[in-house]
């Protein structure tokens, strides 16, 4: 069912430690257990499976239960052992299990979607289930009596979930490409503001309560840090990636970053460093360098005798520029381009070969990264997609050996 990989690599790179095979089709989510050699996962083959693992090195299940319906998400609780499974139905499942991990008892079935659950957290010190559905809604519920207390619509899929356990603000992501902050009540809430930056479906949230900070992937292949506490509007952009990031975590300890995307692209930023706002993009009918009319500048064109040309833009100055006046390419990771990006000329002979110097690192995780989840105490990552693998990783070469106090790979 699993094997056991024993090379290790001597680079600072993520180590593959296990593979989980035996689901039957895509894995939707996989959850390390706290103090086990232990993984939770839920797949589309409709299984709740409970890994653990033996003297022999690999991983067995020890609870393999199947539900009525595809399982699309889940939300884990440690402590209280309790376990909720979005499907594809709509409805949240809630099981406890056992402290020997070997045995699942249903607890409650909530209604809480119309469509496939996408997302949900529970909050044990509200006792709340709150979920994100492709009905194009978020739902919280009470898991004591299992009754709806509210529900808000928004206009597209609802696709990923964050909450702050302690101010009751969900944060929201759907497929158009915004954040929704709503403030939750017991039979009511309040929206606080739309966040506007991805041009793509968001497919993922981390919500950092120390520092205030909101982190979400796309389908644009960008990351993006919303300052929520500074209060101030800044935000950080975060263009490493060649497909949709799917999966965030960051890593208060040692201030990192890590997403996941769909081709399987593991991304680490250093988040603790000074970094620059990207510029927005200017508007403009003329080239702002040479003064040439775009395309749709049809008076100039016709002053001046000649073609318009195709708008471009700066990624440093965020100045509107022609394809003449803006030839070069260059990294600047400070504004977090770790690829080349467009820059205009008078841009690029400003940027500094230190400058260029990468505050990222990127590796292969070699399958469809669909979700991911960390234990920093440990320094260890699971991922799992629709090749229907579960991976385990030391991480601790790559995020710093201070995660890892008391863990040595097997």
């Amino acid at each position: 069912m699993a094997a056991e990989i024993h090379s290790r690599p001597q680079t600072a790179r993520p180590v593959l430690l296990n593979k989980i095979e035996g689901h039957s089709d895509a894995v939707n989510a996989a959850v390390l257990i706290p103090k086990e050699d232990g993984v939770i996962t839920v797949s589309e083959d409709r299984t709740i499976r409970v890994w653990l693992k033996r003297d022999s090195g690999q991983y067995w299940p020890s609870i393999y239960h199947t539900v009525s319906s595809p399982c699309s998400c889940m939300s884990y609780h440690h402590d209280s052992r309790r376990i909720f499974i979005g499907q594809d139905n709509g409805a949240v499942v809630e099981f406890l299990i056992s402290e020997d991990f070997n045995k699942m008892n249903h607890v409650k079935t909530y209604p809480a979607h119309q469509n496939r659950v996408s997302d949900m957290v529970f909050s044990l010190e509200s006792e709340w289930v709150v979920s994100t559905g492709h009905d194009k809604s978020v739902s919280w519920m009470c898991t004591q009596s299992g009754s709806m207390l509210g529900r808000h619509y928004f206009n597209a899929w609802a696709s990923c979930l964050q909450y702050d356990h302690e101010t009751q603000h969900a944060f929201v992501g759907d497929y158009s490409g915004q954040i929704t902050l709503l403030k939750l009540e017991q039979q009511t809430y309040s929206t606080i503001t739309t966040l506007k930056g991805h041009e793509g479906s968001v497919g993922a949230l981390w919500w950092d309560p120390v520092q205030r900070l909101l982190f979400s992937g796309a389908s644009d292949h960008s990351v993006i840090m919303w300052d929520i506490g500074g209060r101030k509007g800044r935000t950080l952009l975060l263009q490493g990636h060649h497909e949709r990031v799917q999966s965030l975590r960051y890593l208060q300890l040692t201030r990192q970053l890590v997403s996941c995307s769909s081709d399987g692209g593991i991304a680490v930023w250093n988040m603790d460093t000074q970094r620059e706002e990207a510029p927005q993009w200017l508007d403009s009918d003329s080239c702002q360098k040479c003064e040439q009319p775009f395309f749709w500048n049809i008076k100039q064109m016709w002053d001046t005798k000649t073609l318009g040309l195709r708008q471009h833009h700066c990624r440093k100055c965020g100045q509107a520029v022609c394809g003449k006046c803006s030839s070069k390419r260059s990294t600047f990771p400070v504004m977090g381009f770790e690829f080349p990006v467009r820059v205009c000329d008078a841009c690029f002979d400003t940027i500094k070969e230190e400058d260029r110097t990468p505050l990222a690192t990127f590796h292969e995780g070699k399958h469809n990264i669909a979700h991911m989840d960390m234990d920093p105490s440990r320094g260890l990552m699971v991922t799992c997609g629709s090749d229907r693998i579960v991976k385990i990783w030391d991480m601790t070469q790559v995020v710093g050996c201070s995660l890892a106090t008391g863990f040595s790979p097997r």
